[in-house]
């Protein structure tokens, strides 16, 4: 028995190490990454709002506890093996219950779960908790592209659709659109998402969201991005044959030019897009 948890100490430490250099790596190479997909990346885009921060953490965390745990398994596994064998043991033990490592392997796992739950609860708490919003839009999911509403600044509407390979110019392939969801910087935004057709689902990595477009129903997600440029996502549900061509593009602008493009895509969108719906035989605009 000492011998036992004298290796599986040995494993534990050896995993927290491994866990801690992975974490570095995974860390120390998201900064060199864009808000966009990249060739050969296995981490997440790098964080670009609070809340994909705290989930990022998160994945550091479940990282130490998985490669602890699988290092322990896995020593166990070996140490047993090599223990119990065969020319060692020519007289197989006979023993059928360990009273001590029966309670030690109930209880251990069910405070690793407990440590798991707590901080998983307080982020979905986070995620869901929707603040009061400086700015609320609109996307509606279609066949294949994305609409958007402006209901608090004059409720305007434009459509985003993909730019094939010979328009996109510098933008990056299947990402593309000709034109963006725009946001102003450091502003709590809330997103209604719904859907006209079939289910579709708003997703941008960089942010930490993801939500289902369904038709007849809006969810709502919000998200404050603290950091200018521009971001990528893509519908994360299929949705049909050309649902891999279905981008999302988030232009994220300093308050200033955002008050200055709002005056332009008024003038721009506003008489284009009437946006007149019959409710019961009672229109309303």
């Amino acid at each position: 028995m000492r011998r036992i948890l004298l290796f599986s100490g040995l494993f534990l430490g050896l995993g927290a190490v491994l866990a801690a250099f992975g974490i570095g790596v995974i860390g120390g190479g998201s900064a060199a990454l864009a808000a966009q997909p990249e060739p050969w990346q296995w981490t997440f885009q790098p964080a670009a709002t609070p809340v994909m921060e705290n989930v990022t953490q998160f994945n550091n965390f479940l990282l130490y506890v998985v490669t602890i745990i699988t290092l322990f398994v896995f020593g166990l596994m070996g140490y047993t093996m090599w223990r119990f064998r065969a020319s060692a043991n020519p007289t197989p033990s006979k023993t059928s219950h360990n009273t001590l490592i029966e309670v030690v392997w109930t209880i251990i796992p069910i405070v690793i779960l407990v440590v798991i739950a707590v901080p998983s609860f307080r982020l979905l708490s986070h995620v869901r908790a929707i603040p009061e919003a400086g700015i609320t839009v609109k996307a509606v999911g279609y066949q294949w592209y994305w609409g958007y509403e402006y209901p608090d600044h004059g409720d305007f509407a434009f459509d985003s659709l993909m730019l094939e390979d010979g328009e996109r110019g510098a933008q990056p392939r299947l990402l593309a659109t000709d034109t963006a969801l725009v946001v102003p910087v450091d502003t709590n935004v809330r997103l209604l998402v719904t859907a006209a057709d079939v289910i579709h689902s708003w997703a941008m990595p960089s942010f930490g969201v993801k939500m289902d477009a369904v038709p007849g129903k809006i969810n709502e997600v919000w998200f404050r991005v603290n950091k200018t440029g521009t971001y990528y996502g893509q519908c994360s549900e299929l949705c049909g044959i050309r649902h891999a061509f279905m981008p999302i593009r988030v232009d994220v602008v300093s308050q200033k030019k955002f008050k200055a493009w709002l005056k332009e895509a008024q003038r721009e969108y506003g008489a284009a897009f009437p946006h007149t719906i019959k409710l019961a035989n009672i229109e309303t605009k």
